[in-house]
């Protein structure tokens, strides 16, 4: 049977942990193509998945100060739109357009710009998303996230654009946030 159409899809056997086959990676499945951030946060899952998957919420925190999100869209399902708009302090505005290819609440969110919404593929793509949280039993989060590109290309210009420390940074702001819920 089908999962109905604009709802997120979960598995009814899931009891807290996952399967060895659906447990988040802690590894890079393919280094050549993917830059990675993994900190421990002094957060616990609930909370940073709320900062993840409420747009007004996500506007606090998503890009790394002194630029902001004015507008983030966030339809929670696969094929659901995942949009920001990120604003820099001199003017510049970047509308990153998505669709969600899965939700697990507060263990996993993934997305991509491969496509539009209506899996409208998109002109250029520039990588997928994957974003995890393991609780560590005293409130904690191992978090990890992922960009996984299409080339050595766009990898390349991701970290040039300054994907560890604008990421990392952002990581901070999210902790931050959490911790205010």
């Amino acid at each position: 049977m089908a999962a109905p159409v604009g709802k997120a899809r979960v598995d009814p056997s899931f009891e807290g942990k996952p399967s060895q086959e659906e447990a988040v990676p802690m590894t890079d499945p393919n280094p050549n193509h993917v830059l990675t951030l993994e900190r421990t946060l002094d957060a616990p899952p609930a909370k940073l998945w709320r900062c993840w998957t409420e747009p007004d919420l996500l506007k606090q925190w998503f890009c790394p100060a002194p630029w902001t999100v004015s507008e983030a869209r966030i339809a929670l399902a696969p094929g659901g739109e995942f949009f920001s708009v990120m604003n820099g302090p001199d003017g510049e505005r970047f509308e990153n357009t998505g669709v969600i290819l899965a939700v697990e609440p507060e263990r996993r969110l993934v997305w991509t710009d491969a496509f539009r919404p209506g899996w409208i593929p998109a002109e250029r793509a520039f990588m997928t998303a994957h974003v995890g949280f393991e609780g560590t039993g005293d409130g904690r989060c191992v978090y990890v996230a992922r960009a996984m590109h299409w080339s050595d290309e766009t990898l390349r210009q991701h970290r040039k654009m300054g994907f560890h420390e604008g990421w990392g940074v952002a990581a901070t702001q999210l902790e931050t946030l959490a911790q205010t819920l």
